[in-house]
């Protein structure tokens, strides 16, 4: 699926799957759903979904009358990372994310960075396998 959001490109075909969750049960289920999690080359992530009637993804059909549909929402690496850790178990969010180290004495910053940077950083951080905030901690180390 290709779509055009706010000026970008989502295309399921030429980005990256990352991860996939269903809720399990079948089609014939009308709560039954889909989710697939995908990285575009420019380190941004978006979601595809697909699911029932009973669904986030529900279309309407006419008066009271729904069938199942299909959607690509674009996710923030925070959102991301959100969906990641309710729908993945521990292993499978550190392979996208990076190890997960709980340490004391870090503070939270908030840096605005050209884009093209942060997704070369955000790229690497996946090569590597380490977290975003590991790698620039080692650059600026």
């Amino acid at each position: 699926m290709k779509k055009i959001i706010n000026g970008k490109v989502y295309d399921t075909e030429k980005a990256k799957q990352v991860a996939f969750y269903s809720n399990a049960g079948s089609w014939r289920d009308f709560q039954h759903y889909e989710e697939t999690l995908y990285l575009k080359r420019t380190g941004e992530y978006f979601l595809f979904g697909e699911g029932g009637p009973m669904t986030r993804y529900a279309r309407s059909e006419g008066q009271n009358s729904w069938t199942g549909g299909e959607r690509i929402e674009p996710l923030t690496y925070a959102a991301a990372k959100e969906w990641a850790e309710e729908h993945l178990d521990g292993d499978e969010y550190e392979a996208i994310f990076g190890e997960v180290v709980e340490e004391e004495g870090k503070e939270v910053v908030t840096w605005s960075l050209p884009s093209a940077l942060v997704a070369k950083l955000r790229r690497e951080s996946q090569e590597r396998g380490m977290s975003l905030s590991a790698l620039v901690e080692e650059k600026l180390g």
